[in-house]
């Protein structure tokens, strides 16, 4: 118990762990539901921007739906190696779950998860159609960039290695989008389109924050697993997309 402790009291402290024999049991809980939530959701919104591929109107955007497809699906596998360390059976892990998988549109799920997985909340929605799915990964892809501004700095060093190798990738991902978000807001159709995937969009994203006053917040700040809270975050992102929205005439 005192060595349990002093291991808390030191990541209270702002330390840093490196090895998952240092780890305390409640440590390894949440370090281990952290990067479950991100494996799944790469892992499920790969699966369900592939579909998409076809749905682009030019090569170009092809390519860039491709080249979104295969790079979430590496992301994925970096930090399943990571929990690989820890006992997890990767070559399991990869195929217990049809990541394709997903609920009626109109279904509300909030900030819930399903029992299968663990990916966030909005993966659980299905694309409909190229507009749509631009939308959503300009969305999703800026609330990325501002959560692994987050992780990236987590107690736990071979993790945050990977979340800031990560991070220049992801960002490519949610400039892409935002490019072909601006050739589709150059028409009256493409403007309407978008307005409505920005409507179904925009409070699922948001959702991924989390809930606000989160009671788990302190526990994880207190093991370094998180440093701003879940409103802060969101107040970025909401910021960020509605200045980018406003620019391409959107709000």
């Amino acid at each position: 118990m005192s060595d349990t402790m002093n291991i808390d009291d030191y990541l209270a402290q702002g330390g840093i762990l490196s090895s998952p024999s240092n780890v305390s049991p409640r440590y390894r809980g949440e370090l281990l539901r952290l990067m479950a939530t991100f494996v799944d959701s790469e892992l499920a919104g790969s699966a369900g921007f592939a579909d998409t591929i076809n749905d682009a109107p030019g090569i170009k955007q092809r390519i860039a739906a491709a080249r979104i497809t295969l790079e979430k699906t590496d992301h994925a596998e970096r930090v399943l190696n990571v929990m690989g360390t820890f006992g997890v059976d990767k070559a399991r892990y990869a195929v217990h779950h049809p990541w394709a998988a997903r609920v009626a549109r109109d279904a509300d799920l909030g900030t819930s998860r399903q029992a299968t997985d663990m990916r966030l909340s909005v993966f659980y929605y299905p694309l409909q159609g190229w507009v749509d799915a631009v939308v959503m990964n300009v969305l999703m892809g800026r609330a990325v960039g501002i959560q692994l501004t987050e992780f990236s700095k987590v107690s736990y060093a071979p993790l945050a290695e990977v979340f800031r190798e990560i991070a220049p990738r992801e960002a490519r991902h949610a400039e892409l989008g935002v490019e072909g978000l601006q050739t589709i807001a150059q028409t009256e159709d493409g403007r309407a389109m978008a307005k409505v995937s920005i409507a179904f969009w925009k409070p699922r994203v948001a959702a991924s924050f989390g809930q606000s006053e989160s009671k788990r917040f302190e526990t994880l700040k207190k093991f370094g697993l998180r440093h701003r809270t879940n409103e802060a975050l969101l107040a970025d992102w909401t910021k960020d997309i509605d200045a980018l929205l406003a620019s391409l005439h959107l709000n």
